[in-house]
């Protein structure tokens, strides 16, 4: 095969398969350190197949979705939600005629920062760095791939692309957003990212509401009588029951949220569609500077969409065994970044050292940080063993 008709990876072939308004590889703002390109696959595919190697994406697996991880191997993790976003948003993106290889980096990646014990563990840490510059799980994404991730010779964390970063800062404080330079300006300025992230942001939320209906049923948290009082569940369980009169419980639960999903995705693709039109940016840029986002849903199925959150918010999250659960995992991150933070000699050497190195910069602040950073990449079940080694007497070492 001559190279006048080899069909590998080359960037210039974008146009062919990207609409005007999508993020284009060809002009991206380029990585903080200047690499060679990657030759047989886009510097949107290094980016995420670097996230799937790295340690904080192998660490998703045991942290959890709602339920600790060791409640049961059936329930969600951040590692199987970070999959099921990606799958829905690169499906969305490929219809759009948007960029699937950024897409699929920036929901892989979305999760990164998350805490051990889900939000419980991000309020808890929060809480404890509230006088040294506070937690967000969105901003800690970006610092495990700038700065946290350990794996490259030449720089830390793993050097993403501009395009990449930006979309997993889906959130960030005007005060933040002044000390990041290019990557804060649109939060300074108003302005609105690329599609794809504006889509990740979407499929984020259709994955983890729609699957925590799926869990929270399987764990009899919540049942099919109350969710009959929402109107997307409802009005897909009727469809079922009547196609299905003879299928299993189990079963009919799983057709009612693969079709859920579908007609999420569906409404989202159509008005997204019509917003394009209405819109006509015909680049990037024209999307960066539109004053309201693009990909969204039709405002019937936001109302829908919100109902469902707050069904889920009051019936699952506010359950009185998630709320145990989450309420201890609150006390043993508070216990750990007690202990650490007075007691710097608990902490493994490598994580003392980096700790040193923060503080000689940042004073008490930097110290806070290193412990937060240290707790944050922490599993459920590592969180456990380490709460007990620490404050268990039964446990010597």
């Amino acid at each position: 095969m001559t190279s006048s008709t080899h069909y590998w990876y080359t960037p210039n072939r974008e146009s062919e398969r990207l609409a005007p308004f999508a993020t284009r590889e060809s002009a991206s703002r380029g990585r903080r350190f200047s690499e060679s390109h990657p030759g047989y696959r886009g510097e949107y595919q290094r980016d995420r197949d670097r996230i799937v190697h790295s340690a904080a994406f192998r660490r998703l697996e045991y942290k959890t979705q709602v339920f600790v991880n060791h409640e049961g191997d059936m329930f969600r993790t951040r590692l199987t939600h970070s999959i099921e976003v990606a799958q829905i948003a690169r499906s969305i993106a490929r219809v759009l005629g948007l960029n699937e290889d950024l897409t699929e980096a920036i929901t892989l990646a979305h999760d990164l920062g998350h805490t051990p014990f889900g939000h419980a563990g991000q309020d808890a840490l929060n809480d404890c760095m509230k006088n040294y510059g506070g937690f967000e799980h969105n901003f800690q994404s970006l610092r495990v791939v700038d700065e946290l991730e350990e794996r490259y010779a030449e720089f830390a964390g793993l050097n993403l692309t501009f395009e990449t970063r930006e979309g997993i800062l889906k959130h960030c404080s005007r005060e933040r957003a002044a000390a990041l330079g290019e990557l804060g300006e649109r939060f300074l300025k108003h302005g609105q990212p690329t599609l794809e992230a504006q889509l990740a942001n979407v499929a984020d939320e259709i994955a983890y509401n729609n699957h925590d209906v799926d869990d929270g049923l399987r764990a009899g948290l919540i049942s099919i009588e109350q969710l009959c009082e929402v109107d997307l569940f409802s009005s897909q369980y009727e469809l079922v029951k009547e196609a299905y009169p003879q299928l299993s419980e189990r079963r009919s639960i799983h057709e009612v949220v693969r079709r859920m999903i579908n007609q999420q995705v569906t409404d989202l693709i159509e008005s997204t569609h019509q917003r394009l039109e209405e819109k006509t940016p015909d680049s990037v840029d024209a999307v960066r500077a539109l004053g309201d986002r693009l990909v969204g849903f039709s405002e019937g199925m936001q109302h829908k969409h919100h109902a469902l959150k707050s069904f889920l918010r009051l019936n699952l999250y506010q359950h009185y065994r998630v709320r145990r659960m989450t309420a201890k995992a609150g006390r043993i991150l508070a216990a750990l970044f007690v202990a650490f933070f007075d007691d710097p000699r608990l902490l493994p050497p490598e994580t003392q050292e980096k700790m040193r190195r923060k503080e000689a910069r940042a004073g008490e602040s930097g110290r806070a940080r290193a412990v937060a950073d240290y707790i944050a990449g922490m599993t459920d079940r590592y969180a456990i063993r380490e709460y007990e080694r620490v404050y268990n007497p039964a446990h010597l070492t």
